[in-house]
């Protein structure tokens, strides 16, 4: 794992929603809606974030994850020279930038398979494929498809032809400024894919980071066979909200479980919210335990994300239908200063925990030890490097006194140290300084 991974922290943006693109792209005219970003960097690093990761930005036909073409901007967002300065504008900041590469299959406006249907099997591009054609060489084929979604054509990455289109594609953007790459349905593709274009890619960019979005599954087998540095800690994601309203903390306990044994191998990528869920704040059942989720995502190990907007307490719901990702996708404004005042204590609280967290940067790579559970009640110890932290979490209508052996000093929230435990009041959490 490259060295500047250990104080990441991304503020992660959906560009094609946050600047209110159009949902299908229709025409090839170049919109300059890029720039837009450039008046929020300011607002990630007042934040405590010190990277952008972003979303799709490569031209496809409607969300961005039917890519049509890896070396181009998507002319609703801009062009190279509106990348270009994003990114040195990032640099000056002291902002890495991940890009997020679907490498595991195209849209059907690529020009691949366009040819495919054109040509025929003889297409010289119909090895990329995994095609069939029942109806013979004259009509379209069958093809596998991403999820079912016959817009999304899979790829064969068994064949040399995947390989290089994603080599190549992941150098260029790289030799254009970019830091590292999510590796957008990871799990769909071979791990053996993954091992060999990745060493091919770090011949020439040794410092970039590489994470796949691996929802289900061995997350330490799939980083220790494809080569990547780390995968999406969907497990601990699931249970902070749900044993948070479940009042089950004993879910969250067994998660913490599974996460310190994670990290003997890798560091994952964490989050309470991304693009592709309910945002957290509408997530929770109470919106007093808004910070508890937040408390654990920054006092665990791992890399954090933030998705851009769960900072203001944003809501929205993801449903299962067409369009069903719009309302945790939503434009933003132009800039920090139009945002709602509601927001701001959330805000807030991100800036305090973001601060203790790069205050013990040991963080990154710190194995968990629970030292209470109980439906409503929890805390333990983060340690690594001779360092210790605890933390205490209560989720009842009344006051509890929470067992925390080592409890020291309070750095965060409000809770009394006794010889026994921390008393914290009803829905009350505490960062402590461990001893």
């Amino acid at each position: 794992m490259p060295g500047w991974v250990q104080d990441a922290v991304w503020w992660h943006v959906y560009p094609l929603g946050f600047v209110g693109a159009e949902q299908e792209r229709g025409d090839d005219v170049v919109r300059h809606r890029l720039p837009r970003l450039l008046d929020w960097l300011d607002y990630a690093v007042e934040l405590g974030a010190n990277g952008l990761a972003l979303g799709p930005v490569f031209a496809s036909g409607t969300h961005g994850y039917d890519t049509e073409d890896h070396r181009r901007i998507d002319p609703r967002l801009g062009d190279d020279a509106d990348f270009d300065t994003l990114v040195a504008a990032c640099r000056e900041r002291g902002l890495r930038v991940l890009l997020d590469g679907v490498f595991n299959h195209v849209g059907r406006g690529h020009p691949a398979f366009r040819a495919v249907l054109e040509q025929g099997p003889d297409a010289p591009t119909a090895g990329m494929f995994r095609l069939r054609w029942p109806h013979g060489p004259g009509a379209e084929p069958e093809y596998d498809t991403f999820e079912g979604h016959g817009q999304l054509v899979a790829l064969d990455h068994s064949a040399p032809a995947v390989a290089d289109l994603v080599t190549e594609a992941m150098t260029h953007w790289l030799d254009r400024g970019a830091d590292g790459w999510r590796l957008d349905a990871a799990y769909a593709v071979p791990p053996s894919f993954w091992a060999g274009v990745l060493p091919r890619v770090r011949e020439r960019h040794p410092d970039a980071w590489f994470v796949g979005e691996v929802i289900h599954g061995d997350y330490a087998a799939t980083v220790g066979e494809s080569g990547m540095d780390s995968v999406t800690q969907y497990e601990l994601w699931k249970a902070i909200w749900s044993s948070l309203n479940d009042g089950n903390l004993h879910e969250l306990a067994h998660a913490l479980g599974r996460h310190d044994e994670f990290l003997r191998s890798f560091v994952p990528l964490t989050f309470v919210g991304n693009h592709d869920v309910t945002r957290i704040a509408s997530r929770l059942t109470d919106p007093r335990h808004l910070a508890h989720a937040l408390v654990v995502l920054f006092t665990v190990g791992g890399t954090p994300s933030v998705y851009a907007g769960d900072e203001q307490a944003f809501t929205g719901v993801k449903e299962d239908r067409a369009g069903g990702d719009d309302a945790v996708r939503p434009p933003f404004p132009d800039g920090p200063a139009e945002l709602a005042p509601f927001g701001a204590p959330t805000f807030h609280l991100h800036q305090e925990l973001i601060g203790l967290r790069r205050r013990h940067r040991w963080l990154h790579a710190a194995h968990t030890e629970v030292l209470h559970r109980d439906n409503t009640q929890l805390s333990y110890a983060s340690s690594a490097d001779g360092e210790r932290l605890v933390v205490a979490l209560n989720l009842a209508d009344t006051p509890a006194l929470v067992p925390a052996p080592g409890a020291g000093a309070l750095l965060a929230g409000a809770g009394q140290v006794q010889q026994d435990g921390v008393r914290l009041e009803p829905h009350g959490w505490a960062v402590l300084a461990g001893r």
